[in-house]
């Protein structure tokens, strides 16, 4: 709701209140408007609640069809599979043994008795398996975790790690669930870093085995998900140790590797002899994905069971590998791993469209207040309101454009295996995978709020999505972690610059336009204030790429400086905001080029206009957000800042026009809202049914 507050001089007089009244009638009105101008029509906005544009339906079928992947059908193979399996639908409340029993049962039937291979699709088109996770997330985000951690991760270990006896021994039983595994990296004391993990896995030349050992309590591994009850087999990262092999006879540390070792018997489950299991509890959410903690007494494997695609033991004790350092093991090692990263970004992304669309729905339904004598209007239809979602819902098609583009470049990685692809897969996964879970958990917060008390009823879902989405920050990377990957690799790229070298992909603007971001700014240009000008793609992608361009330059003078005194580890921390800074502006600088990208390609002019508008609304809201940046090297002069400022304000109003269209487009059925307050009609009626009326 807009209100105003008393000034005190006078709380009664009649001019101060039709001031009041007249501020609150342009407030409803065309933000772009003149006083005169005719203001909204809010007879039609009561009677109608959610109110579509003309065509309105064929708009949203439209958008649709452009947005819809290749891979849609498997999507709503899984949804119908599930609509028909109401016994399979999570509750809204249940304690935490019940959803992690139900969790299990929601993946067995998806693979048992729906069909899907998710492994098989993950080695053949990862495309298609991102789009079943995604799916299954929709039903239960426990269930897509639960999902990623025995195809992507445990799977994907063998897949990506192993060689062919590997795959031979595995895949067949990872994809049809007769080997529920789990990945064990994280340890207590060791998240982050895992070149320091201190689990050890020594070989023994007269068993020919490895002994997987857990040296002390902060070597347990922890938050390992599938542990506490269902997984059978674990990948764990040791350190493998040869003996006698160091200087002077000493054991030497060959670095992290991973190891099959099997934790539970195939027919009973039972623990096995040497190892022991804890639950690590119940959890803030997510608490259908069982995690445990894992610790090893002196557990015996066959060498085999080394994951030996980049490093090998012969049945003599010698190591062999084909990369010539740890260093490069290690990274080639994680390398490897990026495909947990992708499907991350790819559901959060996949949670902020929910979040919006139930709060965009109800904003459409919920009527509040209005003109003396005149219906209610919806609170979609008050600036704040607008100013809160509209940008979050420009933000979403921004997103879905831009994690598309991360999954055809993942697939094309496993493809062709290039180095230039890989390393480019790896930092753009890093920067999105960062920037799109902390948005989309700032935002589902906002999206609660902007419901009112009726979005904190736990049947209308903000509390379980921000519970379950939460965590989606840390694991696959702490998010502050990978963001300094993004800055160390652009750092990387900055110096290839002045070394007349080649850049990867996606960094190619730096290539072509940093002597032009680094020069003065253009003091014509910085006061255009046009809205052909402010609107143009170009304006807003070399302001995008300016700001990343000069954040660039002068980290890297920082660096240089302090690096005199601090040396390099004191120089980076003292540096660290900044570098923070420079990554999340690289990655919506990639995030604003592929929306315009995306809306170049779009084939239908209507649409094509309709998207235009959107990606103009994520563009200049994020120059608005960051003005400052701008005004401080004068590359936006006074009078431009103000009309972009005021253009932001009228696409926000705008977007609000088409709001039901554009979420309407995201095509995401009921199956998968489940709040009654973000139904697409009778949400009221729904609401007061659930609660016994």
């Amino acid at each position: 709701m807009a209100t105003t507050s008393g000034s005190g001089d006078g709380g009664g007089d009649q001019a101060t209140a039709m001031r009041r009244l007249r501020m609150l009638s342009l407030h409803l009105q065309d933000p772009s408007s003149s006083e005169g101008k005719e203001a909204l029509a809010l007879a039609a906005c009561a009677a109608g609640g959610r109110r579509r544009a003309t065509g309105g339906a064929d708009a949203a079928a439209a958008l649709a069809a452009f947005l819809r992947g290749r891979h849609r059908d498997a999507q709503v193979r899984v949804f119908e599979y599930f609509q028909t399996r109401p016994d399979l639908q999570t509750p809204v409340e249940m304690s935490t043994a019940a959803h992690r029993e139900l969790c299990f049962r929601q993946l067995c039937a998806l693979v048992r008795e729906a069909g899907v291979r998710p492994l098989s699709l993950m080695a053949n088109d990862p495309a298609e398996y991102f789009a079943v996770m995604e799916a299954a997330g929709g039903v239960d985000i426990s269930l897509g975790v639960k999902l990623g951690v025995q195809y992507s991760l445990w799977g994907g270990s063998i897949i990506n790690l192993g060689t062919k006896k590997h795959r031979d021994k595995f895949f067949d039983g990872i994809d049809n669930l007769d080997y529920p595994g789990c990945f064990a990296m994280t340890e207590l004391h060791h998240g982050s870093n895992v070149q320091a993990l201190q689990t050890t896995a020594t070989f023994d030349p007269v068993t020919d085995e490895f002994i997987i050992n857990t040296p002390n309590d902060g070597a347990i591994k922890w938050w390992i998900g599938n542990a506490a009850l269902h997984g059978k087999f674990a990948t764990v990262f040791a350190r493998l140790i040869l003996p006698l092999q160091g200087k002077g006879g000493d054991p030497a540390d060959m670095g992290i590797h991973a190891f099959i070792v099997p934790i539970r018997d195939l027919d009973t489950n039972a623990v096995l002899p040497g190892i022991e299991i804890n639950d690590c509890g119940h959890k803030i959410g997510l608490n259908g994905v069982d995690n445990g903690a894992l610790r090893f007494h002196s557990v015996r494997i066959p060498r085999d069971n080394l994951l030996n695609r980049f490093g090998d033991v012969s049945r003599d004790g010698k190591y062999t590998s084909s990369l010539p350092t740890i260093n490069k093991r290690f990274a080639a090692t994680l390398g490897e791993l990026v495909g947990g990263r992708v499907g991350i970004a790819y559901s959060s992304m996949s949670i902020l469209k929910v979040s919006v669309t139930i709060a965009v729905r109800y904003a459409l339904l919920r009527q509040q207040f209005g003109p003396p004598k005149k219906p209610e209007i919806s609170v979609l239809d008050y600036q704040s309101h607008q100013h809160k979602l509209m940008p979050m819902l420009a933000s979403s098609y921004a997103f879905h454009f831009a994690t598309l583009y991360l999954v055809d470049k993942y697939c094309e990685m496993k493809k062709t295996n290039d180095e230039d692809v890989m390393a480019d897969v790896h930092v753009l996964s890093s920067g999105l995978k960062a920037y799109i879970t902390s948005y989309t958990a700032k935002s589902i917060s906002l999206c609660r709020e902007s419901c009112g008390g009726h979005g904190y009823a736990a049947v209308n879902r903000f509390g379980a999505l921000r519970n379950d989405h939460d965590i989606f920050q840390t694991f696959e990377g702490d998010n502050t972690v990978l963001l300094q990957q993004v800055a160390g690799d652009l750092l990387k790229q900055y110096q290839e610059k002045f070394k007349g070298g080649t850049l990867s992909v996606t960094w190619n603007y730096l290539r072509d336009s940093m002597g032009t971001y680094l020069s003065q700014p253009n003091p014509v240009t910085a006061r255009w204030e046009g809205e052909d000008h402010l609107r143009d793609p170009n304006f807003q992608l070399d302001a995008f790429r300016y700001r990343t361009s000069r954040l660039l330059h002068s980290v890297a003078a920082r660096l240089q400086k302090h690096s005199k005194t601090l040396g390099g580890f004191g120089a980076w921390n003292r540096c660290l905001n900044h570098l923070l800074t420079l990554a999340e502006s690289h990655i919506e600088s990639v995030i604003l080029a592929k929306f315009i990208e995306a809306v170049k390609r779009c084939p239908d002019e209507k649409t094509r206009e309709l998207l235009k508008l959107v990606c103009d609304l994520y563009a200049l809201d994020r120059i608005w957000k960051d003005i400052g940046t701008y005004r401080n090297v004068d590359y936006v002069a006074p009078n431009k800042a103000k009309a972009i400022h005021k253009l932001a304000d009228y696409l926000s109003y705008q977007v609000r026009l088409v709001a039901q269209e554009l979420v309407d487009a995201f095509d995401l059925p009921d199956l998968v809202i489940r709040a009654p307050i973000g139904m697409q009609s009778e949400a009221y009626a729904q609401y007061t049914q659930y609660v016994g009326f």
